[in-house]
């Protein structure tokens, strides 16, 4: 069974800093790109980054380059999202994504709540 669970999220003051885990069991971590993506409340989901299995080409939504950064370790079958100077609208639930030969997978998420 696939497993993907989120954690890290938190309170943090704007400009502040925070590093999200996933820890995913039950299919071959190694062999999938992995995504981050978030929902803001009141809001759609949105698609944040994404990382491929060897991690040559991580890619960014514009609203986060630059200030976050995927990474994955294939031998921990972890992924993480290093967020820095965030600001009110990164406030939303994380959650991890992947699309195995059985199809697409998400965790429950992790709250992030960037405020003063």
């Amino acid at each position: 069974e696939v497993q993907l669970v989120e954690s890290g999220g938190g309170l943090v003051q704007p400009g502040g800093s925070l590093r999200l885990s996933c820890a995913a069991s039950g299919f071959t971590f190694s062999d999938f790109l992995m995504n981050w993506d978030r929902q803001a409340p009141g809001k759609g989901r949105e698609w944040v980054s994404a990382i491929d299995s060897e991690s040559t080409s991580p890619s960014y939504a514009d609203s986060v380059r630059g200030r976050f950064t995927i990474s994955r370790d294939n031998a921990e079958n972890t992924l993480y999202l290093e967020m820095n100077n965030l600001k009110p609208e990164d406030t939303g639930v994380y959650y991890c994504r992947t699309y195995t030969y059985d199809g697409e997978f998400r965790g429950r998420g992790t709250q992030v709540t960037v405020s003063s």
